[in-house]
């Protein structure tokens, strides 16, 4: 099942993409969380809808997207979890996952366009795996993680890279409005046979930037759900993103760093799980 979040009437409500179109399901589940929380009764709802001549089925093209999930209690970033990443940032592979984090001012949806605050200058991109949590859980072990992962999204880890710098803590650069598009939906678990084998591309104005597999990946998905498990729990609807691949503008010469500029359209795009678009603009 795919997953989604539509602007309506200036709001955001969530949605389920279907063959007939996107089937607004706020007036059962109101908010995403909801539906993740309740995701047997919303097989069933689907299935029933689909059965029926409805009316709250809405032409794809005709919907403005909000990120595939928009109320999100944490966005956890993993940092340098990428083998050939680690090497091209100059730096030793971690020992243990390097975590931060992202608030939910960051989100943004497919299509949406971003904002470069005026005193940015080194905006980069970083195509990454989300993972959506489906149940609440604490000190879980890799072996059960599997079950608490409700699904999967493209995610791009939008960075400012002076101001990430500007101290140890990465905060600034990260938690930018607008600078965690996620999405076009999220794909439930049972659809993805193994997340830590997908193809993960990104590209600037058509140009591929990035183009690697989730099998680089230093910490895969359920030992990162497990190990961030023993420190906070985790609730239905966090979000874990898992690390970008090689390629990003940081790990070009310095004097040749392509960055992102008004007018680029960046596209993450992640096997079985859609392209994801933004739109980057100066503010």
């Amino acid at each position: 099942m795919k997953l989604l979040t539509f602007y309506s009437e200036g709001q955001l409500k969530p949605g389920v993409l279907t063959d007939r179109g996107i089937l607004d399901i706020s007036g059962s589940y109101p908010t995403m969380i909801e539906a993740i929380e309740r995701y047997r009764g919303l097989d069933e709802f689907l299935e029933f809808a689909l059965e029926e001549e409805s009316d709250f089925f809405l032409e794809p093209r005709h919907v403005s997207l909000g990120p595939a999930i928009d109320c999100a209690e944490k966005i956890i970033c993993v940092g340098l979890n990428y083998r050939k990443h680690a090497e091209e940032s100059g730096m030793p592979s971690p020992d243990h996952p390097i975590l931060f984090s992202k608030y939910r001012n960051s989100l943004s949806g497919s299509g949406e366009t971003v904002a470069i605050p005026l005193e940015a200058e080194q905006v980069d991109y970083e195509a990454e795996l989300a993972i959506v949590i489906g149940k609440e859980t604490k000190n879980i072990t890799e072996e059960e993680a599997e079950d608490y992962i409700f699904g999967y999204s493209a995610a791009n880890d939008l960075s400012e890279r002076s101001f990430q710098f500007r101290s140890g803590q990465w905060l600034l650069g990260k938690s930018l409005d607008g600078f965690c598009p996620l999405g076009p939906y999220i794909v439930t678990a049972d659809e993805i046979e193994d997340p830590n084998k997908l193809r993960i591309r990104c590209s600037v104005n058509g140009e591929v930037r990035q183009d690697s597999n989730t099998n680089d990946m230093i910490f895969k998905c359920e030992a990162l759900v497990s190990y961030i498990s023993h420190y906070m729990t985790l609730k239905p609807g966090d979000i874990i993103l898992t690390g970008t691949p090689e390629g990003v503008a940081l790990g070009y010469p310095e004097d040749s760093r392509p960055w992102l500029r008004d007018g680029d359209v960046v596209t993450v795009e992640i096997e079985d799980l859609g392209s994801l678009i933004t739109h980057m603009e100066s503010e």
